[in-house]
């Protein structure tokens, strides 16, 4: 294969990925649910080489579960996993902004991306709490992972930033179900990254450390909440309809008409 067969290649494996990473996070596919590689081939009109590879790298996220016999299922996580996630993420956090924002004698090349960096971040920041505040989940996520990613991206440590980035994915996952059935979902959507952003650009420690507290307090709070059984989970999977994968032909694979990402 010539060099532009490889790069078209390449490029549809990774519109696969995140057409399919949008559908696991949206709840469209629901945890649980199993799928081929020929399946996912034929909704989105694809060889099966580009689609192998897209779901091994969903694997490799944590997202998916291979089977050599059955194919792929969406990974499910219980809230057990999810307060692991939150605990894990607080502990790197805590060292990221302790090392990376209160560092005592900052260089000034790091001084200019820093301020660089925290312009995007602000913006990223006033959108995610404005979806958090009108409740619109899916604008949320995509704004909260941006923010996130962004602001650790300023450690300049892209295997901490990355491991970080994957738990988030995966909290939210678990979290997507709950809320979207949940009447009271704006109150447990934390929206408190400007917040966040003003306290370390004013360089404020104590600032700083009693929103990540918050943030972390309040992901804690609402699993106690669902370990109290006070929320069924409606995400689990189901069995397949005639629209979805293993039931007969449809748009995307959680029903929902869907096309890799351009």
């Amino acid at each position: 294969m010539g060099a532009s067969g490889a790069v078209t290649r390449s490029t549809l494996r990774q519109q696969i990925a995140d057409a399919l990473s949008d559908e696991v996070l949206a709840g469209r596919l629901r945890q649980g649910r199993e799928f081929t590689v020929k399946q996912i081939a034929e909704q989105y009109g694809v060889s099966a080489t580009p689609v192998r590879e897209a779901l091994f790298d969903l694997s490799a996220q944590g997202l998916l579960e291979s089977d050599q016999h059955r194919g792929f299922r969406v990974r499910e996580f219980g809230v057990a996993d999810y307060r692991s996630m939150v605990e894990a993420r607080t502990l790197v956090i805590d060292g990221v902004i302790r090392d990376i924002f209160f560092a005592p004698r900052p260089s000034a090349a790091h001084v200019a991306a820093y301020r660089d960096c925290m312009v995007s971040v602000r913006r990223r920041a006033q959108e995610a709490a404005r979806a958090a505040l009108s409740g619109d989940l899916d604008i949320l996520i995509g704004y909260d992972l941006r923010f996130w990613r962004e602001l650790g991206a300023i450690a300049g440590n892209p295997y901490i930033n990355d491991f970080l980035h994957r738990l988030r994915v995966q909290a939210w996952v678990f979290a997507v179900p709950y809320l979207r059935h949940d009447a009271r979902a704006r109150d447990w959507l934390w929206n408190r990254h400007p917040d966040l952003v003003a306290a370390i650009t004013a360089g404020d420690r104590d600032g700083v450390r009693a929103v990540m507290d918050d943030y972390s307090r309040h992901a804690l709070t609402w699993a106690d909440r669902l370990a109290a059984g006070e929320l069924e989970h409606p995400g689990h999977a189901a069995p397949p309809a005639a629209h979805e994968p293993g039931g007969g032909s449809g748009d995307g694979p959680g029903g929902e008409p869907a096309a890799p990402r351009p």
